[in-house]
């Protein structure tokens, strides 16, 4: 026996409507999550994993001196502050393309797990910033030995 079903022209249109709405609210009244944590000009790309003993954070600040980076750990935030310093002065009608960007940069991040900020450790290697934060003990996995009887 065949089921009959009414057909109802409107009932498509109506999801279209819905899907162009939809549509539109994603696109202009509420940004995406990566645009509220823009990386560009003023901020900082970086790459943050964790292991059992530590969280790691890297980043690539090439053309950076050491010296002019500041990081910071209060709570459960990191911040990395810099600046980029043009080496030469050139009159700016000289240029043909200009895709370098000089000034400071700054992130903030959350740390996801209660880190022991007093032995952090920086590393500055071939513009890669490698920051290795311990785990407190509280929050590093434990092994439980199940004893048999």
């Amino acid at each position: 026996m065949t089921n009959l079903v009414r057909w109802e022209p409107f009932r498509d249109l109506v999801s279209l409507r819905e899907a162009m709405d939809r549509l539109f609210e994603e696109s202009f009244v509420r940004p995406p999550a990566e645009a509220l944590a823009p990386v560009g000009p003023g901020s900082l790309a970086l790459d943050m994993y964790e292991t059992d003993d530590a969280v790691v954070v890297k980043s690539a600040i090439p053309g950076v001196n050491p010296d002019d980076i500041d990081i910071s750990i209060t709570g459960d935030t990191l911040t990395i502050k810099g600046e980029t310093k043009a080496e030469e002065e050139v009159k700016e009608d000289n240029y043909i393309r200009r895709e370098c960007h000089y000034g400071s940069f700054a992130r903030t991040v959350a740390i996801p797990a209660s880190v022991m900020a007093d032995q952090a450790e920086a590393e500055f290697e071939n513009g890669m910033l490698t920051l290795t934060l311990p785990k407190a003990e509280e929050v590093k996995p434990k092994m439980i030995q199940i004893k048999a009887k």
